[in-house]
């Protein structure tokens, strides 16, 4: 998995938009053309993308990271990235953990075409919330039928992104 941007092609990592190595002649022809606008959409889609994440989230979230792609014009674009995002539970405090957990799927679903791996991230964050709302229940009323509902949501978790984790890889 990514730690942060990268350059396919240069091992030069640039600011977006910004020239790699000098400028290039850039090609005049039909396909070159069309090539470098679809770069350049992807640029504009991915930031859109991973900027939404990182709003939403907040201090739970990270700067969005890049993986970038030299185009013909010798400009750095955006053509995947991520957000990492703290999914871990707040220590002994269930209500700030649902709390934080709503953020979390909210950061999650932020982008207008949320991935896979946007929906597995809220789906965890909303399972996180259901079993802290579930032990403040237990707290105020005792075990009974509430302890054997989270014990099932409990057995239903597939523990993706327990301890923290990215909002997803987008390629």
């Amino acid at each position: 998995m990514m730690d942060g941007g990268s350059v396919r092609n240069t091992g030069v990592n640039t600011a977006p938009g910004r020239e790699a190595a000098g400028p290039r002649p850039v090609a005049t022809d039909p396909d070159s053309q069309r090539a470098l606008q679809e770069l350049r959409n992807r640029d504009r889609e991915v930031r859109a993308h991973e900027q939404a994440h990182a709003r939403v989230g907040g201090p739970y979230a990270s700067s969005p990271s890049y993986t970038l792609e030299i185009g013909q014009d010798g400009r750095a674009y955006a053509v995947g990235g991520e957000v990492r995002i703290d999914t871990a539970s707040v220590p002994d405090d269930p209500q700030a953990t649902v709390e934080k957990m709503e953020q979390v799927a909210r950061a999650a679903m932020a982008p207008a075409d949320p991935s896979p791996r946007d929906m597995a991230v809220a789906q965890e964050a909303r399972g996180q919330a259901a079993r802290a709302r579930a032990e403040m229940a237990r707290d105020e009323t005792g075990a009974g039928p509430v302890r054997a509902f989270a014990e099932v949501e409990a057995m239903d978790d597939s523990g993706l992104m327990r301890q923290g984790g990215r909002l997803d890889l987008f390629v």
